[in-house]
């Protein structure tokens, strides 16, 4: 049975998509079968893995219910790793899910008849708290909120552990918070450090320990269409997700 994580935050400009692409990249890595779900319309996530967005069938005809998650799933150049790619059309659902029969569990009655074939999924969440993010966050076990380390960055957390915690009393009581993750660090500023500080002081059991700093290869990745991790293993960005590939799998 996969275990299931949501990447979420309402916030735009995070790193949702670069967690959940090198994420999903150190998992597979690791020997684990591993399948990455882009429910975002700019399709970041499928590009930064060298997929183009105009493939088909994408994540869009499984929310439909007109196709398996695995008949969608396509082979990434990581071995054990698959994606389901996006759809610029997915900005669509937004109008269409709501109007649909079980709107908020499509994707996870999707995702209940592969989970067996893989260990790991991931779900890249579009930044908003629309119908798609619900579907995502319906059918994970756990998810994790990139936080950046800029002045911004307390700012709506409230209201999206608020947004998680109904979710958890109405549609998914399984659903936790595996864990905050900074992102976009510098720690030469003092701004980074505050942050960091107040970040860590407002929820102390919740923030990863290990810090994505900024780094130019984490940027130019995608223009490869190779996560981090393989344009240049040995670079701090490569590293820091190594690293917290192996703190999530350690706190279970």
């Amino acid at each position: 049975m996969s275990t299931i994580y949501a990447i979420a935050n309402h916030k735009g400009g995070v790193g949702k998509t670069t967690t959940a692409v090198n994420m999903a990249a150190c998992v597979a890595d690791a020997g684990h079968r591993t399948l990455l779900v882009d429910l975002d319309p700019q399709c970041n996530a499928t590009v930064a893995l060298g997929v183009s967005k105009h493939t088909r069938p994408t994540v869009y005809s499984c929310l439909s219910g007109e196709l398996t998650l695995d008949a969608a799933a396509v082979p990434t150049a990581i071995d054990g790793l698959a994606i389901v790619p996006s759809t610029p059309d997915l900005a669509g659902a937004n109008v269409e899910l709501p109007r649909l029969p079980g709107s908020e569990t499509r994707l996870r009655d999707a995702l209940g008849a592969v989970a067996e074939q893989y260990d790991y999924t991931f779900l890249d969440c579009p930044p908003s708290l629309g119908p798609l993010t619900v579907n995502a966050l319906v059918a994970a076990d756990r998810v994790m909120v990139p936080v950046q380390t800029e002045y911004f960055a307390l700012e709506g957390l409230a209201g999206l552990l608020d947004t998680l915690g109904l979710i958890q009393r109405e549609l998914n009581p399984r659903l936790v918070v595996g864990g905050m993750i900074l992102t976009m660090h510098d720690g030469r500023t003092r701004l980074a450090q505050d942050v960091e500080r107040e970040v860590r002081e407002h929820f102390p059991d919740l923030v990863f320990d290990t810090v994505i700093p900024r780094n130019v290869r984490i940027g130019e990745a995608p223009s490869f269409g190779l996560p981090v991790t393989r344009h240049d293993p040995v670079c701090a960005g490569a590293i820091a997700y190594t690293a917290l590939a192996k703190e999530v799998a350690a706190r279970g």
